[in-house]
């Protein structure tokens, strides 16, 4: 290995093996190419916002609240809107994504999407319809009641060191029928399998029922390795580098050295060439990093996971003989473990890519993590997963519709799942049903991904990249694609403009075509093909 430049942020190459993993969450399928296309698309094409422009549509946005409020009929005495994100599209319409207060309290579920043409005709999504209401904001349950409750489901979920460090809080519960009164309640502790828990309770401040449940840190597991040399950007610092790059927001890589708090120590060098002992998992994970922020830069037009152009930051080495990898939105961090025996580190760009995925689908429509939301929660990491390892192009790990397909969890050599026919990996869904919403979100997620995959490619037997496929329809019907680069904007333009934190799959069909209408028109081939899919996977 030598450095390439000696400039003090550079591309080196390193030939460590890129090691792969992740087994619930995952590994990619991708999209397009390495450029964004330059096709013609109707005026609902997102801007590509600065940092500081999105952060003036913000600020300006949040002045207007109060008149935003009034006017799509909130109760202005007791309900206020706080504004989480702006997006503006080319032919002037902006998609304003707001939560809510009641009284001051968050409300749960209550988040809403204004969307406002130029000529000022507005349309509001909304992930409740219920009025937001409730008797009174004082409990019957005290605070202490709820904590105890909380922990009572922490041990039901065999967590280990649990402890609720931070006192419940009072909100209100929209997101399942009637809104009430309610203590969110998080606990801190370990998962059975060594990741860390911040597992959310939700319980009726009044009669001390459990609402809800939802564990933030979201995982994948596996263990494998595969190869390949990539570019890295680093920064000079004194006589030596270190692995941050200034030119994604300055994110930084860090070895834990086995522990599982704080961020451990920037990763340095006396060269500019790395790749040695411990320094290989760090590669994988910086190099993770930079093509995931540069899909979604050059591919879909957002700067950094939020759309803010900040950074974060990975963790690698994390325990010990920790076989999985999370996304923590909370320390907005990736981390990564060592795999088993400490010998095969979880750093694959698949995992990197798949999880900060999670940070984009949290900063956006957050998807609850639970019943059909929990399942195009995880479809959308897959789906961008996939993307992003196409978009990579790296020869060593080629684009394919096999998820997971280089960590062998099963020790046979099949993939984790599969996107042109969900079922074969023996628990996903090919198609949704009534049942759908109670099976774990992993395996509900099959649906989505069959869809994304019958969108790009089409049904029916077919070779792509010297894989084979055949992907079958509920109906019987024969989809022709629109091609991998379409779906996988249609999809991003969804969530970030139609999905709430409450979508299921039939809330997505209905968002995926006022996207494509945007993009593409309401009379286009494309409208037509993502109606046709939906329904060759039962969603009508």
């Amino acid at each position: 290995m030598r450095s390439n430049t000696a400039t003090p942020r550079k591309n080196s190459l390193r030939a460590a093996a890129l090691v792969a993993s992740a087994a619930m969450v995952v590994i990619g399928v991708q999209s397009g190419s390495a450029n964004a296309s330059a096709e013609k698309v109707a005026g609902g094409q997102q801007l590509a916002l600065s940092a500081g422009q999105r952060a003036a549509a913000v600020q300006d946005a949040q002045g207007g609240a109060a008149s935003t409020a009034a006017k799509i009929g909130l109760d202005a005495d007791k309900e206020k809107l706080i504004v989480r994100d702006v997006v503006k599209d080319a032919d002037g319409t902006t998609h304003t994504r707001y939560e809510r207060t009641y009284e001051g309290l968050p409300v749960l579920g209550g988040d809403l999407v204004v969307h406002q043409k130029k000529n000022g005709a507005r349309d509001v999504t909304k992930a409740t319809d219920a009025k937001i209401a409730v008797p009174s904001t004082t409990p019957s349950l005290a605070p202490a009641a709820a904590k105890k409750s909380a922990l009572s489901v922490a041990a039901g979920e065999k967590t280990a060191k649990a402890d609720a460090d931070r006192a419940p809080r009072k909100v209100i519960w929209a997101a399942q029928g009637k809104p009430v009164l309610a203590y969110e309640t998080v606990v801190t502790g370990v998962q059975k399998d060594g990741t860390p828990s911040k597992l959310h309770v939700i319980t009726d401040a009044n009669t001390g029922e459990k609402l809800f449940q939802d564990e933030a840190i979201e995982t994948g597991t596996g263990t494998s390795t595969y190869s390949g040399n990539v570019s890295l950007n680093t920064t000079k610092s004194g006589s030596g580098y270190t692995l941050e790059d200034g030119s994604r927001g300055g994110h930084k890589t860090y070895d834990l050295n086995q522990g599982t708090d704080g961020t451990g120590a920037l990763f340095t060098n006396s060269s500019d060439v790395w790749g040695a002992g411990r320094q290989k998992a760090g590669v994988d994970a910086h190099y993770g990093a930079a093509v995931t922020w540069d899909f979604y830069k050059n591919v879909l037009g957002r700067t950094g996971i939020k759309g803010d152009g900040k950074a974060a930051y990975s963790r690698v080495h994390y325990g010990n003989g920790y076989v999985n990898a999370f996304w923590d939105d909370e320390c907005f961090c990736m981390t990564y473990g060592d795999g088993e025996n400490d010998a095969h580190p979880l750093t694959s760009l698949d995992v990197a890519a798949h999880e900060m995925s999670h940070g984009v689908t949290a900063a956006t429509a957050n998807l609850r993590y639970s019943g059909e939301s929990g399942g195009l929660n995880e479809a959308t990491s897959d789906i961008f997963g996939t993307a992003a390892e196409f978009y990579a192009n790296n020869a060593a790990d080629p684009g394919d519709y096999l998820i997971g397909e280089k960590i062998d969890i099963r020790g046979d050599g099949s993939p984790l799942r599969y996107m042109d026919k969900p079922s074969k990996d023996g628990r996903s869904k090919d198609y949704w049903s009534s049942s759908l919403g109670s099976v774990d979100v992993h395996y509900s997620s099959g649906p989505a991904n069959h869809f994304y995959y019958l969108l790009s490619e089409g049904s029916g037997s077919k070779v792509v990249g010297g894989v084979s496929y055949n992907s079958p329809t509920y109906d019987n019907s024969k989809i022709t694609g629109i091609g991998r680069d379409k779906a996988t904007k249609i999809w991003y333009k969804a969530l970030t403009t139609y999905f709430t934190s409450t979508t299921n799959y039939k809330a997505a069909r209905t968002a995926t075509l006022k996207a494509t209408a945007d993009l593409y028109g309401a009379t286009s081939n494309e409208y037509k093909t993502v109606a046709a899919t939906w329904t060759a996977i039962n969603v009508k």
